[in-house]
């Protein structure tokens, strides 16, 4: 492909060489094979790539992509592009080397702090089972037909992305779901793409830090970026922050929420528990008028629901086939229920930080178990506050605490542990600590009593644990199912 049908949605300055050139792929590793590709200098959170573009060049890159000057390259055989961003420069080009795909989709992309993974597992449940080819991008994994490749970001680069995406387009799809994380509209690699539909969850403070948003207002700021590429916006009027978000978009806005001065709203919510199944149940109203069952418990997922729905009323999706997809909707990781013999109920859940493990037990407690039993640990590396303030929630809030291991890294797991009881001896709840997380959950499974809750939070859809650099396989569904067979359970 010529270098300036690459660009041709850029603009640049040719700074020396020629843009009717050849060039075979698209990078901003230097680490990758560059042989003729166009090299883009990103300048990231941690690194510019910039001070790579000598290296670059010695592999054979035919063009380097710049936003500032670089010197040393006169005397060699290389184009140098320079552009005002080349993070959309990348998405841009990423975007003309996959033959635009997005264009060839109906794409939906959801924002927002919480119910991001939760909606678009919705959303794609509803549309598969309305016979509408559907791929999905993010947290846990994207689906292009029946491949299901695991996530590294919740918002890929912007090169997979497009990759994806047509990928999408030749196996058929005819619609693609995604999660659009703050990062991802922060590093432009959406940029090249305007969304059919935008949908805003919710925001809270979180994702603030050197490495994320510098503050509220910048993490703001780039979740309304969606709202100014996409053609239609589906947003939450309850939210606090909904018209901060909005604030200049380009997009027709619909609202949901709970209050009747929407156009979508949810009412008569009411609670119900099955064996192994927790669930909400609400009548939709407004510009539908559905009766709603969710196998899944809290009122965040009726929020979550309602954007599914608000959404679906556009496409051409019956009413049924809705209700029934919702009926049956399960999120891997999130608030998954696992069936278990005995007479409690045992769930799986990503809650991985305060906020969120804060959410999760509320829910819970209102569906007034005998008991709370609430597993977790905390990831090595990462802030110690995080520890103090999941184990004070988690003691005030369930009856017993078992600390465990999570993802330690490149920490001593009892390090981590003692940091969490720091917090646990702030409440008033119990608390046991077994560094071994399979020994930990098998503890949880054999003193469970009749009407417990069993909460294994903070590992969620991931089936690995990374100790010193190394994931070692670990799926907590596959440790479950081991310790029920050798508990006679199982076959």
């Amino acid at each position: 492909m010529k270098l300036q049908t690459l660009l041709q949605e850029v603009s640049y300055t040719v700074v020396q060489g020629f843009v009717d050139i050849d060039i075979t792929d698209i990078s901003m590793n230097s680490r990758n094979e560059l042989k003729s590709t166009a090299f883009v200098c990103i300048n990231g959170a941690t690194v510019d790539g910039h001070t790579f573009a000598e290296e670059a060049r010695k592999k054979g890159a035919a063009a380097i992509v710049v936003e500032q000057e670089i010197t040393g390259m006169e005397q060699y055989d290389v184009t140098i592009i320079r552009v005002e961003d080349t993070k959309y420069a990348y998405a841009a080009m990423s975007a003309a080397y996959f033959g635009y795909p997005s264009k060839e989709l109906t794409t939906i992309g959801v924002t927002g702090t919480k119910g991001k993974t939760t909606t678009t597992y919705m959303i794609w449940s509803v549309l598969q089972y309305a016979g509408l080819k559907t791929g999905l991008i993010g947290t846990i994994e994207a689906i292009i037909g029946d491949v299901h490749i695991p996530s590294d970001n919740t918002t890929p680069e912007a090169y997979t992305l497009q990759k994806y995406l047509r990928q999408m387009v030749d196996e058929g799809c005819k619609y693609a779901v995604m999660e659009v994380s703050s990062q991802g509209l922060k590093y432009e690699r959406t940029a090249a793409m305007i969304f059919d539909f935008g949908i805003f969850t919710n925001l809270e403070e979180d994702h603030i830090g050197p490495k994320e948003h510098t503050d509220m207002e910048e993490y703001v700021r780039c979740k309304s970026k969606l709202f100014k590429q996409c053609r239609y916006g589906i947003v939450n009027k309850d939210d606090q922050y909904v018209m901060q978000v909005l604030e200049g978009h380009t997009c027709e806005v619909e609202y949901y929420g709970l209050s009747q001065e929407v156009d979508t709203y949810a009412t008569d919510i009411r609670r119900y528990q099955n064996e192994n199944e927790l669930g909400i149940q609400f009548h939709a109203n407004g510009k539908v008028n559905l009766d709603v069952k969710l196998p899944i418990p809290g009122v965040f997922n009726v929020y979550n629901a309602l954007t599914a729905i608000a959404l679906c009323r556009y496409l051409p999706v019956s009413m049924d086939n809705l209700v029934d997809a919702l009926n049956h909707v399960c999120v891997k990781g999130r608030m998954e229920i696992v069936k278990v013999p005995g007479p409690y109920l045992l769930m799986i859940d990503y809650a991985h930080n305060a906020l969120s493990l804060m959410s999760l037990l509320t829910t819970l407690r209102e569906y007034n178990p005998k008991r709370i039993v609430c597993l977790f640990g905390c990831g090595g590396n990462r802030s110690k506050l995080r520890r103090y303030e999941m184990g004070e929630i988690s003691s005030n809030m369930a009856d017993l605490t078992v600390i465990t291991s999570d993802n330690p890294r490149y920490e001593e797991p009892m390090d981590i542990i003692s940091d969490i009881r720091i917090g646990i001896e702030k409440g008033k709840g119990s608390y046991i600590m077994i560094p071994d997380r399979r020994q930990a959950i098998q503890y949880c499974m054999e003193n469970a009593k009749e009407g417990d809750f069993v909460i294994l939070a903070g590992k969620g859809h991931e089936d690995y644990q990374e100790i010193k650099g190394v994931k070692y396989p670990m799926d907590e569904r596959v440790i479950i199912a081991d310790i029920l067979k050798c508990q006679g359970n199982l076959e």
